[in-house]
């Protein structure tokens, strides 16, 4: 896969993941927001039908209060009584109509002294309607005729008249009066409630009642103290102009929870849709990256090997061609030279060869690791003995520092030598200059404990997260000024972990690197 193929699809896969994250996060809003929207028009309602009923409880009240003091207001202080006479005469049909109204208006001094005044005048006005109706029907010889008669009277009191005026009196009362003194905290607490309930709201809330400029009023909950941003507020008495006089703020603690409550379902199931995306998203594009390097990793490997190959076979052909060589073939010592130089590059050759099937046998389980008793500090000494001819070639030392109280393990003596093998030449391989190793045991209750450590050019801190990795080199491409294809740490890490230990490494550039092998103890 090309890189801008690559970078194309990341880019359109991301695009589609933040499109659907976006949709949903923008469903989830809305879904919110109506939740909202719809708490505030319940409660709304709810503190609307508490100013009803408190209004409307009050104004009964002072009804009756008023209904009360007029009864006992036997006779009127005085009285007008005005009438209205009107009569239609109809001679083509013989018919008169005659209509009458009477209105009689009585003037009641009462004490009111509720209303900041010492007496009112209350006019109680009754009202009597009277209607006639006469027909003159003649007879056939019109010597005799008949009279068709009709008569209706009604009597009525003009309650509106009396209801105009308990208005007025009643905004008198409602400016004189204070607040407290016509409803107390448990009334208010109570209707609020109720009111409430009816929309199925059984929160907690909190109420305070202020006046229009502002100002606090004896009516809240406790230590009410109004936040408007939080709060709704609902006009609770008005003025004789009409105009909001207080109003009601009533507050809910928990009602973010309540709201988020009724969507809860569908948000955690949203939620964990969009999780799930998010990790297939990841998941993919962690797999094409992997698959990515995989294939830069393999193909580095493969110009490596070929590189790697391409040495020994031209010197193997030459040593045939010379071989070939009459002069060459009759001269002993020169043959069994090139012999050997042949047998040395086939070795090399086939080092590299099972280097490779042994890291593809270990991932399949194919390679056969049966363990006994062995002495780890023996086993170190011996993979130093395979090393020494490269070591002295460098004009380099390898010291051991065997402080290891016990050293026997249970383990694989081949494998374990191959392992110390590849980190020793590891550490040759990696020295520009004269080679210095220091290796070093240690064991504890639990673990055996050795550590490799060498003067080399060290690793990045990039590096040393992958150095384990199969077909890893920092250095890639054709750059073939160390030998190797990556193998031989990922082959240490392989079977440490079969051993079940642990390998790690520490390194700066420029200052070596430190190997450190865990193994447990029998």
């Amino acid at each position: 896969m090309g890189k801008k193929m690559f970078v194309l699809i990341v880019l359109l896969m991301s695009i589609s993941l933040i499109g659907i994250i976006a949709v949903q996060l923008y469903w989830i809003n809305n879904a919110v927001e109506s939740k909202k929207e719809q708490f505030k028009n319940d409660v709304q309602k709810s503190l609307g039908s508490v100013s009803e009923r408190i209004n409307e409880k009050e104004r009964d009240l002072f009804n009756k209060k008023f209904e009360g003091i007029i009864k006992n207001a036997v006779l009127a202080n005085d009285a007008q009584i005005k009438s209205l006479f009107f009569q239609e005469i109809d001679t083509t049909n013989n018919q008169k109509i005659s209509f009458g109204s009477t209105i009689l208006e009585e003037n009641f001094e009462i004490p009111a002294d509720f209303l900041g005044s010492d007496s009112l005048i209350f006019k109680r006005v009754t009202g009597k309607k009277d209607f006639f109706q006469s027909r003159l029907i003649k007879g056939p010889d019109n010597l005799f005729s008949n009279v068709d008669e009709k008569r209706y009277s009604f009597t009525k009191r003009l309650t509106n008249i009396e209801e105009s005026q308990f208005a007025e009196w009643f905004k008198d009362y409602n400016r004189i009066n204070p607040i407290h003194k016509r409803l107390n905290n448990r009334e208010l607490n109570e209707t609020i409630k109720d009111e409430l309930k009816k929309r199925d709201i059984s929160l907690e809330f909190k109420y305070g009642v202020y006046s229009k400029d502002g100002l606090a009023t004896k009516l809240k909950s406790g230590y009410y103290t109004i936040n408007k941003k939080d709060s709704y507020p609902y006009p609770l008495f008005y003025n004789s102009s009409n105009e909001p006089e207080y109003f009601l703020y009533v507050t809910f603690p928990e009602k973010n929870e309540h709201i988020l409550g009724g969507i809860s379902n569908i948000l955690l199931l949203s939620l964990f849709f969009i999780l799930i995306i998010i990790i297939a998203f990841s998941s993919s594009l962690y797999q094409l990256i992997q698959q990515k390097k995989i294939s830069e990793i393999k193909t580095d490997f493969i110009n490596n090997m070929t590189h790697e190959f391409k040495t020994p076979i031209a010197t193997i052909n030459l040593a045939i061609d010379s071989i070939r060589n009459p002069k060459i073939l009759n001269n002993q010592e020169k043959v069994l030279r090139y012999i050997e130089m042949i047998r040395d590059e086939n070795k090399r050759m086939h080092t590299q060869v099972e280097n490779v099937l042994r890291i593809s046998r270990l991932e399949k389980n194919q390679l056969d690791i049966s363990k006994e008793m062995i002495d780890i500090h023996d086993t170190i000494e011996d993979a130093i003995s395979h090393v020494s001819l490269l070591v002295n070639d460098r004009n380099g030392t390898i010291d051991t520092h065997f402080e290891a109280i016990i050293s026997e393990i249970s383990g694989n003596e081949f494998h374990l030598t191959n392992v110390i093998v590849n980190m020793l030449e590891n550490a040759i391989k990696y020295s520009k200059e004269n080679p210095r190793i220091e290796v070093y045991t240690e064991s504890t209750n639990k673990f055996f404990i050795f550590k490799i450590k060498d003067n080399g050019i060290g690793m990045s801190k990039g590096a040393l997260k992958l150095v384990f990795d199969k077909f890893y080199r920092e250095q890639k491409g054709n750059i073939h000024d160390v030998k190797g294809h990556g193998l031989g740490l990922a082959y240490v890490k392989e079977i440490v972990e079969k051993h079940h230990g642990t390998v790690f490494v520490e390194s700066e550039k420029g200052t070596g690197s430190i190997f450190t092998v865990k193994l447990p103890l029998i």
